[in-house]
């Protein structure tokens, strides 16, 4: 198994394990103070959930499965699987601390956060794409 279907694989499996765990956290009944704070973390857990387990572990397993591209470049570009995944995982990173933060109190500085994560997600799957796009052929 390739070094960055690996780090795909245990990211997501990482994510998975923190997704589940807020989960449990949000059902349980908190004093009002702390009620928001625990209810702003939905978007966390469900960008955890689809974008850190599932999404990781597809793109992982699409690098390392799919056809080869050619015999001296198998998997198409190391270089853009490592800026995809990269790319993922700091969007995710900024989207886990600005999506409860401009919940709470919304501010420019949030809400630049939140773009750029969205921002950096979107060109991680293009660069997904990108790198994948030519492996799937006909026999």
């Amino acid at each position: 198994m390739p070094p960055l279907t690996r780090w795909f694989i245990k990211s997501s499996l990482l994510c998975l394990v923190l997704a589940l765990t807020l989960r449990v956290l949000q059902t349980g009944e908190y004093p009002d103070q702390i009620a928001p704070m625990i209810s702003a973390l939905s978007p966390v857990y469900f960008h955890l959930f689809m974008v850190g387990w599932v999404t990781q572990a597809i793109f992982g397993v699409v690098f390392w499965m799919f056809p080869k591209y050619s015999l001296s470049a198998p998997r198409g570009s190391e270089r853009l699987g490592w800026i995809s995944f990269w790319l993922l995982n700091v969007g995710l990173s900024l989207r886990i601390v600005a999506e409860p933060m401009n919940a709470l109190q919304s501010g420019w500085l949030w809400s630049a956060l939140l773009v750029s994560s969205g921002l950096a997600q979107w060109l991680a799957g293009l660069a997904f794409v990108a790198n994948s796009w030519s492996r799937v052929k006909e026999k």
